[in-house]
């Protein structure tokens, strides 16, 4: 159920204990039980509607939390999601009701002096899609950088950051890098290493002053504001229509 997207792993073992499974119309009791290619899942109308009611959260993280748990003295980002800090201009048109920070967990990180979009989520679905292992969905950040010599940064360094660097004894993937301005560069990156970026400017001799995440997949930043947060509409995707099809 997980691999075909229907469900998390703990949600499908938690409808098979409440007994709203069935393969080929009848009713699984074992979780663990073998499914085959051929066999046809149904799950019971209350198990949609407990689904429909999980939210996800977009949030602008401002400097100085963590994106999951305390950690330091500093605090997760998850305690920023308060009635009262919810973006005045949602459209998701959903109440603000406190179930929805129960289980409500960052489906990525966002290092503690990094700003921008943090995705926090109560369904087990949007956290495979955008951390699971075989998640290719992009993220795009802004970053502010200097060189460490003051000069220019030479042709092949930003080729580097392009492709060809490795971290932990890993080859990156390619990446979208570009200059914005004269001391910002935009990269769009379809992994997540950890504190990736700010590693790849240090192996070319780039100095981060800045970085914020404007993008994962097909949802933006936009025009939240930072410290506030909002619902991720029904009709937004991570993944578009036409990449989710493929």
């Amino acid at each position: 159920m997980s691999e075909l997207g229907i469900a998390s792993r703990r949600e499908a073992d938690e409808w098979i204990a409440r007994g709203w499974v069935r393969v080929d119309g009848r009713v699984v009791a074992e979780l663990g039980s073998r499914v085959l290619p051929s066999q046809h899942i149904t799950i019971d109308a209350r198990a949609r509607n407990a689904q429909a009611q999980l939210v996800t959260v977009l949030l602008n993280k401002p400097v100085g939390y963590v994106s999951g748990q305390a950690e330091d003295g500093y605090q997760p980002a998850r305690v920023l999601v308060t009635p009262d800090r919810q973006w005045r201009e949602d459209s998701s048109g959903i109440r603000f009701l406190p179930q929805h920070l129960r289980s409500l967990v960052p489906a990525g990180r966002l290092d503690i002096d990094s700003v921008g979009l943090l995705v926090l989520t109560q369904d087990g679905r949007v956290a495979r899609q955008l951390i699971g292992d075989d998640s290719t969905i992009e993220r795009e950040y802004l970053v502010r950088v200097a060189t460490r010599s003051g000069a220019p940064l030479p042709a092949e360094s930003m080729a580097l950051l392009r492709h060809g660097l490795e971290l932990d004894g890993e080859a990156l993937l390619p990446a979208v890098v570009e200059w914005v301005n004269d001391d910002q560069l935009r990269f769009v990156l379809q992994e997540g290493k950890k504190r990736q970026i700010r590693r790849m400017c240090d192996a070319v001799g780039l100095q981060v002053l800045g970085l914020k995440r404007v993008r994962i997949g097909a949802v933006a930043l936009g025009a939240l504001p930072p410290g506030q947060w909002r619902y991720l509409r029904l009709d937004e995707r991570f993944v578009a229509a036409a990449a989710s099809a493929r």
